[in-house]
């Protein structure tokens, strides 16, 4: 059983703090480090768990550090915990800079300790009930669009929504970037609350992205258009729709899923319509113990430092592309 202490108990903290109670057969949670101390209080009495003084004392203690701080302070909360020998998982985003990120990796590896970054959308269902179906998508269209909450406004929506997504389109292409363009607005923040990228890979495939923070409703989905199939993914509910179009009377046709046949100019052919079954999975909690499994059974990270730093490093591009087509705009008339 491993022992794990949390850094910080705010909101997705506290969360994290249940999760790891949750996977009571993989960790034993020791304690917590929090910098407030007036929550420290509040959550050493409601959870009855041991508030440490300093973030040393803790890593003295346990083997793994879960890290659900403010992005500002990941860098210097991870290469504590390395340096004091523990594997460590950090909430997204990894760090605020490439050149911390690039550090924390050749930390972890001098230290031979994992690092999970927590892409907690790797572990959506609906992503997760694709299976082994071959995904290679020649389009992605993906809208993350969220109502404002104050608690996102220390970074730009790139690094506070929009990153889940290109974790996940970085993950689904499995390509070398080699074109980005963006543009964004900042609205009630100081930086950009609303942005659109587009981003070309190498193999031709390309991506268009937004990410809103500022919106009426809350939306996560993701859309992939193959030559083979139409895939969509609503993160938010947790579903995932798979159309692909067969041959009639073609022997890979599954027997799950529903049938229409269609007459195209190439002949009779069968549109399959299935919706995988996602069940209820509790993300978090099983990042977590993926973590657990990866440590145990010396295995790479779900999500490792290295997915962590080229998520980042495009989120950076994208940041940049939108800095510099700011500057391109013509100044508004007054």
């Amino acid at each position: 059983m491993l022992k794990i202490g949390l850094f910080g108990v705010g909101h997705l903290g506290k969360i994290h703090l249940k999760c790891i109670r949750l996977a009571k057969d993989h960790y034993d949670l020791v304690g917590f480090y929090e910098t407030d101390p007036e929550v420290a209080r509040r959550v050493e009495e409601e959870f009855h768990l041991k508030a440490f003084d300093t973030p040393e004392a803790l890593i003295a203690e346990v083997d793994v550090i879960d890290v659900v701080t403010p992005t500002p302070s990941h860098y210097r909360m991870v290469k504590m915990a390395l340096e004091g020998g523990c594997h460590v998982f950090v909430e997204k985003p990894l760090t605020e800079t490439l050149e911390e990120a690039k550090e924390l990796i050749e930390l972890s590896r001098k230290m031979n300790k994992l690092v999970q970054v927590g892409h907690v959308e790797r572990f959506n269902p609906a992503l997760l009930s694709l299976g082994d179906l071959t995904v290679k998508p020649y389009f992605i269209e993906a809208h993350r669009l969220a109502m404002f909450n104050p608690r996102g406004v220390d970074v730009s929506v790139v690094l506070d929504l929009m990153i889940h997504d290109l974790d996940i389109i970085l993950k689904l292409a499995n390509d070398e970037v080699t074109d980005v363009r963006a543009s964004g607005v900042a609205v009630v923040s100081e930086q950009p609350d609303i942005v659109n990228a587009r981003i070309e890979f190498r193999g031709g495939a390309v991506a268009n992205l937004t990410a809103s923070r500022i919106s009426l409703k809350n939306m996560r989905k993701v859309r992939l258009f193959q030559p083979d199939a139409y895939i969509s993914l609503d993160l938010l509910e947790k579903e995932s729709q798979v159309i692909r179009l067969f041959d009639a009377g073609a022997a890979n046709i599954p027997d799950e899923g529903q049938q229409f046949p269609l007459e195209t100019p190439k002949g009779p052919r069968i549109i399959h319509v299935d919706q995988p079954d996602s069940g209820p999975i509790n993300a978090i909690q099983m990042e977590l113990e993926s973590l657990a499994d990866s440590i145990n059974h010396n295995k790479p990270a779900a999500v490792s430092i290295e997915d962590g730093y080229r998520a980042l490093e495009l989120a950076h591009r994208i940041s940049k592309a939108v800095a510099a087509n700011q500057r391109d705009l013509p100044a508004p008339n007054v």
